[in-house]
């Protein structure tokens, strides 16, 4: 059976670093930092007292009081930035087979926001249950997908990928297979995460996970650097249109890169940490390079996990070099985590833009934040370090890895007409 081949028609991005993807993109290439101190709560009594918050979100600008209740900001940042994807792609809704049009999200940790206020608030009282009728339909991790749905009209798959931090890069390859197989037209993917509260930052500060670099928040996720000492944490979403291709010319879609294919793979190891050699990663390129039938020595970029900790940036890396060998020295790579943190379930879409918007423009956004070479790390490969670069770029890799072990990765082509 010869596979459809699928291509990115639309766009969304709502993030640390802009809340449109003209903004995010300027910001990315041009090394701005997304992180400050916390303002969702008073966070003077943790660890970590910074994170990469969204700037400017106003939530009554894009939902009334009664839809406010009933989304999580999980929820709400997957419908504003499908908004943007929609409008971008310039579909006519009225015109396409909403049988064959789904949507497959990606999310974490899904309505934690929702699930702290709930239960919180039920602390305080005499223990008798008073609890929303909206908690459960707000909470659960599944709940995106199906408010994207409904608000568009789209009837065909329909489902939530959580593999922790690998969930919108999962997501995105589901969707990219159910196209190829020929079981749909079009769908929305991409994930969105809400996780900046007392609980988010005071479950990864009891693991240890995320920088205490409180005396320099902006500085303070820095990949490959010797001084890393953990992630940012980070919140948004990132939508993407996927469609088949014919159905994308037919229409007269703008077309920003083909999806060449995608790979899975296990580490089998441990529950938070990667295997050490990066056997995981390195397997996982290779099912997505193989996927995607293109040779190794065609990838020009890897938008690398990258997260800024000190044992998963030495595995990534090591897996990067076991598989692509001397390769991996013609080979730009960076982590975009540097300036938007680390947006867990939603990372791996927001890089997967990062990824498709190099290749259209061939510049590379840099890995920001690098002072001091890690002895672990060769310094020889090109981890483009603290200013974009420009080169041509026809493919470009993503990487996305989790808890559990779970890792995923997306081959993007250029798109040339």
């Amino acid at each position: 059976m010869k596979l459809k081949r699928v291509v990115v028609t639309g766009i969304g991005a709502l993030c640390p670093l802009g809340n449109s993807i003209p903004e995010y993109w300027n910001n990315l290439i041009n090394g701005v930092s997304g992180a400050d101190f916390i303002t969702h709560f008073d966070a003077s009594k943790f660890k970590t007292t910074f994170a990469c918050e969204l700037k400017g979100y106003d939530a009554a600008a894009h939902f009334d009081r009664k839809e406010v209740r009933k989304y999580d900001p999980y929820a709400q940042y997957a419908l504003v930035s499908t908004e943007e994807a929609i409008k971008d792609s310039n579909i006519d809704l009225t015109k396409i087979d909403l049988d064959r049009a789904g949507v497959i999200w990606g999310s974490g940790i899904g309505g934690i926001n929702t699930f702290l206020s709930e239960c919180t608030e039920f602390t305080k009282g005499d223990g008798t249950p008073r609890f929303s009728p909206f908690f459960i339909p707000k909470m659960i991790s599944d709940i995106a997908a199906g408010h994207i749905s409904i608000r568009f009209g789209f009837r065909g798959p329909n489902f939530t990928t959580t593999s922790a931090c690998a969930s919108s890069a999962n997501a995105l390859i589901d969707a990219l297979n159910y196209i190829r197989l020929g079981k749909a037209d079009l769908f929305i993917t991409g994930g969105s995460e809400a996780a900046i509260n007392e609980a988010g930052v005071g479950g990864f500060n009891a693991m240890h996970a995320i920088s205490v670099r409180n005396d320099s928040p902006k500085t303070a996720s820095r990949p490959f650097d010797k001084d890393r000492d953990g992630f940012v944490l980070g919140e948004g979403a990132g939508s993407i249109i996927i469609e088949e291709y014919e159905h994308a010319i037919r229409r007269g879609a703008k077309i920003y890169a083909e999806v060449l294919g995608g790979g899975l793979s296990a580490d089998a190891y441990h529950m938070t940490a990667p295997h050490p050699e990066g056997f995981g990663a390195k397997k996982v390129m290779k099912n997505a390079i193989e996927d995607a039938e293109i040779s190794l020595y065609d990838v020009d970029y890897i938008n690398v996990h990258g997260t800024s900790t000190p044992v998963g940036d030495i595995a990534e890396i090591k897996g990067i070099m076991s598989y692509f060998g001397e390769h991996a020295y013609k080979l730009n790579i960076s982590s975009t985590k540097s300036m938007t943190g680390h947006l867990l379930g939603a990372a791996g879409a927001i890089e997967s833009i990062a990824a498709i918007l190099a290749t259209r423009h061939n510049i590379i956004p840099p890995t920001i934040n690098h002072f001091e070479n890690d002895p672990e790390i060769d310094p020889l490969l090109n981890f483009t370090f603290n200013k974009s670069q420009e080169r041509e770029v026809n493919i470009a890799i993503s990487n996305t890895f989790g808890f559990g072990g779970h890792n995923a990765c997306v081959v993007f082509k250029k798109y040339v007409q």
